[in-house]
């Protein structure tokens, strides 16, 4: 489409700082926008990639917008809220058709004892278990398995080839992307008689509302009861989290995480890539965990920490600039111990001389 600048700025309720009568096509982000796009600079840093750039305005933050007008010589929209903005208008920008997904796919398979709620939408070759419950307004798309005794609160999108043992739970609003395994057996194992013997999976996965779960991450049932993950929780792509694990409310957690079975976090944690929490430990409300961070002890709230095994991010940070100097330590070491060498050398010639000399 295109869009006036002055009539975008309207639409957005933004300020036009610039020549209005412009047109714009598309917006996208600062590295991928082309001739006659709209783009999104957020800081006062980034102004001269976007002089140089070939967009032809951009939103910016409203406090700024003088400067950046001057500094870019191109037309600017200011607003007070710019990635929301940004969002909107993209969605300007871009006609988007409406999604067809309605009704149950005459390739699905739905058992005859589901339950499945009104505006439901089943994809094909997606299979509905025995006593499933699909709330109103689900959108279950292709390949999907939900196995028997699954239930799913209203409004949730489930992506296709998502896999959800018997038992699991959804609240409402619950998003998963494609390949999420939920409720698989939790790896736990007894040595008898010199063989590895499988421990109870009697438990379930429950999933609160709002969860967004990332493709290919698996979520394991509890042993003996549930695993839960707390209300408004996001999980990146490749997590897992394994049998027995209560996650809070709100917590993040980036790509590759591992969290081991019968830990526990509060809310609001924050645990980058890679990050790894070992079984039967607690992480305190508000903890930051930086990336590939080894998580071997209880974390008090508030606690940031990095490393492995993990340490206060200050600690961890000296110890790393300290270690940066390990070369040039070990050369002034081998330094001064030739030095030492040498001036026990002389002492000794000097012990000599005055022995011979008494």
């Amino acid at each position: 489409m295109q869009v006036r600048l002055d009539d975008l700025a309207k639409r957005l309720d933004g300020k036009i700082l610039g020549d209005g009568s412009l047109t714009v096509s598309n917006a996208l982000p600062l590295q991928d926008a082309a001739e006659g796009h709209l783009t999104l600079v957020d800081s006062l840093k980034h102004v001269q990639r976007f002089a140089s750039s070939p967009a032809i305005a951009a939103i910016v933050p409203i406090q700024d917008c003088e400067t950046f007008f001057e500094q870019s010589q191109k037309p600017v929209i200011a607003v007070a809220d710019l990635h929301a903005k940004f969002i909107e208008a993209i969605g300007c920008l871009r006609s988007t058709p409406p999604q067809s997904f309605q009704g149950i796919d005459r390739r699905a398979d739905v058992d005859p004892t589901a339950s499945i709620g009104s505006d439901v939408y089943i994809g094909p070759n997606a299979t509905v278990g025995p006593h499933c419950r699909v709330a109103n307004g689900c959108r279950i798309h292709a390949g999907v398995h939900l196995m028997d005794r699954c239930s799913i609160a209203e409004d949730c999108e489930i992506f296709p080839g998502a896999v959800l043992y018997p038992g699991t739970i959804l609240g409402q609003r619950v998003v998963l992307h494609a390949g999420a395994v939920i409720g698989a057996y939790g790896f736990g194992y007894r040595l008898r008689e010199g063989r590895h013997e499988r421990t109870a999976q009697l438990g379930w996965v429950e999933i609160e509302d709002d969860v967004e779960v990332g493709a290919n991450t698996t979520i394991d049932r509890g042993t003996y009861g549930l695993t839960r993950i707390g209300e408004g929780t996001k999980l990146d792509n490749l997590i897992q989290i394994g049998h027995n694990v209560h996650l809070g409310r709100h917590n993040l957690m980036c790509a590759q995480v591992g969290v081991a079975g019968s830990s526990s976090t509060g809310d609001y944690v924050v645990l980058g890539g890679q990050a790894g929490v070992r079984d039967h430990i607690h992480l305190g409300d508000h903890v930051l965990v930086a990336a590939q961070t080894g998580i071997t002890r209880n974390v008090e709230p508030h606690e940031s920490l990095m490393g492995t095994p993990a340490l206060p991010s200050r600690e961890s940070t000296q110890i790393w600039i300290a270690s940066q100097r390990l070369p040039d330590l070990k050369k002034e070491l081998k330094e001064l111990k030739a030095t030492v060498a040498m001036l026990q050398a002389v002492m000794a010639d000097s012990t000599k001389t005055n022995s011979k000399a008494a």
